[in-house]
């Protein structure tokens, strides 16, 4: 029946992305008039209709704004691109349209609401990645409409949102080095940049802690600039030690990549773990031991959440945590 006819199942048939179907069929720019057409054409033809009737007959739209920091998105290959196409993969199959807007670095500094809510077009609003806490805190306040946080949050303020389990995922992947015989590990992440990076720093100083390992403060090593761009250099060697925790794959890419510029071998001589099990395509190489962080559940979570919290029905406030596991690969060794 058409009910049971997702976006996924046009995409698959298409041979394109959810996206591409989601654009297509909400008269987005993005995709070519002739994929348009083929994908409309085909919707009608499996009997996707979407589910209107179950939304009060007032003045909603049925879409959802997803607003993403633009010095966070990249394209659609980067990690917060791919869980945007499960957060629309999420909203189509739940009768709703997801309406992306880049979010500047002077709208952000200046506060200003979106686009999409001042001109009225969505039900509702998922913020999508780290960003300012002040910007983060006005829009959970003021923005009129309601909000989830999705793989982002603001200690000490009362925000609805959904996050990875950073802290303890780190915690467990410390304690996997620690016991693979590792004892000096280093944490490379810029802990004042975001909090899902500090609640990687503080899950890695707990395993060390309990392990009885004594924290050095040259363990810890920035990675990125202000706005979360990468350095083109985090390190030249690996120094005293040998193993490092790293607060996302990309950045432990680009460690790896700087150890084998000067002549180190992971795992032979240093060991190293990332975050999120994902990379974007041309670096899969690496083959990085990781904590896989489950996408399409904390999409799925936040878009149902969300929906409940539009139709002011009963759902879960506050921070929702979904957890990970950790993904052996060939990054590190064992010490005797």
């Amino acid at each position: 029946m058409a009910k049971n006819v997702r976006l996924s199942d046009i995409a698959e048939k298409v041979g394109v992305s959810n996206v591409a179907v989601s654009k297509a069929l909400s008269g987005k720019p993005g995709v070519s008039d002739d994929l348009r057409k083929r994908i409309k054409e085909l919707a009608a033809q499996m009997g996707y209709v979407p589910n209107t009737a179950s939304r009060s007959s007032g003045n909603q739209t049925g879409n959802i704004g997803v607003i993403i920091p633009e010095h966070y998105y990249g394209d659609s290959i980067s990690f917060y691109g791919k869980l945007y196409e499960l957060v629309v993969r999420a909203l189509y199959d739940n009768q709703y349209y997801g309406i992306m807007e880049l979010l500047s670095n002077e709208d952000e500094k200046t506060r200003a609401l979106p686009k999409v809510v001042q001109d009225g077009k969505v039900d509702g609003l998922i913020f999508l990645g780290p960003m300012e806490e002040e910007y983060a805190t006005k829009m959970a306040n003021q923005a009129g409409l309601p909000v989830f946080f999705l793989d982002t949050y603001v200690p000490f303020v009362e925000l609805d949102a959904v996050i990875s389990d950073g802290y303890y995922g780190t915690y467990l992947l410390t304690n996997y080095l620690i016991k693979k015989g590792h004892k000096k590990i280093g944490y490379v992440g810029s802990v004042d940049e975001s909090s899902s990076i500090a609640d990687r720093y503080w899950g890695y100083r707990r395993s060390l802690r309990e392990n009885k390992i004594e924290f050095q403060k040259e363990w810890e090593i920035p990675d990125r600039h202000e706005k979360g761009k990468i350095f083109d250099k985090i390190l030249d060697t690996p120094g005293e030690l040998d193993a490092y925790v790293c607060n996302c794959d990309h950045t432990a890419h680009f460690l790896i990549r700087d150890f084998k510029k000067n002549g180190y071998r992971v795992p032979e001589d240093v060991s190293v773990v990332g975050f999120d099990n994902y990379l974007p395509i041309g670096m899969e190489q690496d083959k990085i031991t990781s904590y896989e962080v489950d996408k399409e559940r904390m999409a799925q979570l936040c878009v149902k959440s969300l929906i409940r919290k539009i139709k002011r029905k009963k759902y879960t406030s506050g921070i929702q945590i979904v957890t990970g596991k950790i993904i052996e690969k060939k990054t590190v060794r064992e010490r005797l």
